[in-house]
């Protein structure tokens, strides 16, 4: 992921005064990727005010819970993992599929609708959206549609664009389907060859409050190696925190 760092500014740069959602993550990304280059350098990162603008679950928030969503798979390990995790805690959750995963292994991509779960679209194939011209991405998400529907039986209202960074015509393709965009709150930075269980909890419900969108994958696919292992240790962590806080979380 960092290595998408230095193209996001100039989409930061691009964008008009977001208006929906969607644009506002798209104008939201750029200062993320923004911050985590300002860390990696040792210097002081800016507000991010997007954050504080919104960028939730309305229907979460309106009953006083979290959305945890999980990003880039099915996945033959971490997808089952990561339910038995939730099943434990009788927690629900919004899994971001994508269609290329989800042709490998559609039985998991079942499983997770049949544990109470939602599914959303997280695009056909991972790739960053600023490179896919307008005509091959409409072909993408409508084939990860398709996919998804076909192997579950559910048709997403919910998308998420690969590593959250949504183009214009993204966002205007999603408009004309009917689809809402969405980002995210708080992340546990769990994709990361470097992360920790721990540090992948504490820094996804650091602060965490109702109306949040929770950030983790279930998958390894397109980060470091075996980094669902971490998140499916980090999971029973999260849910503990959120129930210490009186904070459920709910399937969107």
């Amino acid at each position: 992921m960092p290595a998408l760092a230095p193209l996001v500014p100039s989409l930061s740069r691009s964008l008009r005064i977001p208006r929906t959602l969607g644009e506002l993550a798209a104008a939201g990304a750029g200062a993320r990727w923004e911050a985590d280059r300002a860390g990696a350098r040792g210097e002081a990162a800016g507000p991010e005010p997007w954050l504080e603008a919104g960028v939730a679950g309305p229907r979460a928030a309106a009953v006083g819970a979290v959305a945890l969503t999980f990003d880039d798979g099915p996945h033959p390990e971490g997808t089952p993992a990561v339910l038995d995790a939730l099943a434990a805690a009788g927690a629900r959750a919004t899994f971001f599929l994508v269609g290329e995963q989800v042709r490998r292994w559609p039985a998991l991509a079942r499983a997770i609708v049949a544990g109470g779960h939602a599914v959303a679209l997280h695009g056909d194939r991972h790739r960053l959206l600023l490179r896919v011209p307008p005509r091959a991405l409409a072909r993408d998400l409508d084939r990860g549609w398709r996919e998804i529907e076909a192997a579950t039986g559910v048709a997403p209202t919910l998308y998420r664009a690969p590593y959250g960074i949504f183009s214009l015509t993204a966002l205007a393709l999603a408009r004309e389907r009917g689809w809402t965009p969405l980002m995210w709150s708080r992340w546990g930075r769990d994709w990361a060859a470097r992360a920790m269980p721990a540090g992948i909890a504490a820094t996804v419900s650091e602060r965490v409050a109702p109306g949040d969108v929770l950030l983790l994958h279930d998958a390894d696919h397109y980060s470091a190696p075996g980094s669902w292992r971490r998140t499916a240790a980090a999971l029973p962590l999260v849910l503990d925190a959120l129930a210490r806080g009186g904070v459920r979380s709910i399937a969107l």
